[in-house]
């Protein structure tokens, strides 16, 4: 996933509401080198007998855009909307996934991600876009910068972060995957029972 930075959790998490982001989904193939990377990195045993970091689904990998937080059933066809408007007037591009690095820091981070070697610009103007969507529709603007960035585990508190984020980096500092970005969609966070699941609630197609 990609987010704004510094967004340790869901705002507004203790509300009620459905969890909501907007975000463009990635190609199996990518998804399928990216698992491959995870798995090796797990095979090592960095974590030794402490506990793990807490990786991402790899089954529906994607580039979060926005964050809508909890949002009530009767404004989520208002969100599908403003994705629909923004694909609209938004065209398709080329990307790529390449390096990694951690926030908030290598040595204590928080969250382990790889980062957007091609197409970073297009998709801050996407989210730009998806921003400006969802203001018209009644969401307040995100004052938060946006960079892009696949999130893959998260860290906090565990040892071994650090460790497997130098790995993490070792081993994606030549990776250059490259995607079309082609498709941007509304998605749903359902959490329980492990790593949460993202349920696509519109997906549409960019120019």
């Amino acid at each position: 996933m990609t987010e704004r930075v510094g967004r340790p959790r869901w705002p507004g998490a203790d509300l009620p509401g459905r969890r909501l982001f907007v975000a463009v989904p990635l190609p199996a193939d990518l998804t399928s080198s990216v698992a491959s990377l995870v798995e090796q990195i797990r095979a090592e045993g960095l974590a030794g007998r402490g506990r793990d970091v807490r990786w991402v689904r790899l089954d529906s990998l994607h580039l979060t855009l926005r964050f809508l937080g909890p949002t009530l059933d009767d404004r989520v066809e208002a969100a599908a909307s403003a994705v629909r408007v923004t694909a609209q007037d938004a065209s398709a591009f080329e990307a790529s996934i390449g390096g990694a690095g951690a926030f908030p820091s290598a040595h204590r981070p928080r969250a382990l991600w790889l980062g957007i070697r091609l197409g970073a610009g297009d998709l801050a103007a996407l989210a730009g876009s998806v921003d400006r969507a969802l203001t018209a529709a009644g969401w307040e603007l995100d004052p938060k910068p946006y960079t892009a960035h696949l999130t893959l585990a998260r860290s906090d508190g565990v040892r071994a972060g650090a460790l497997i984020g130098a790995r993490l980096t070792e081993l994606a500092e030549g990776l250059d995957i490259r995607f079309r970005a082609d498709r941007i969609g509304l998605y749903e966070s359902l959490t329980g029972g492990g790593p949460a699941r993202y349920e696509p609630l519109e997906i549409s197609e960019l120019r």
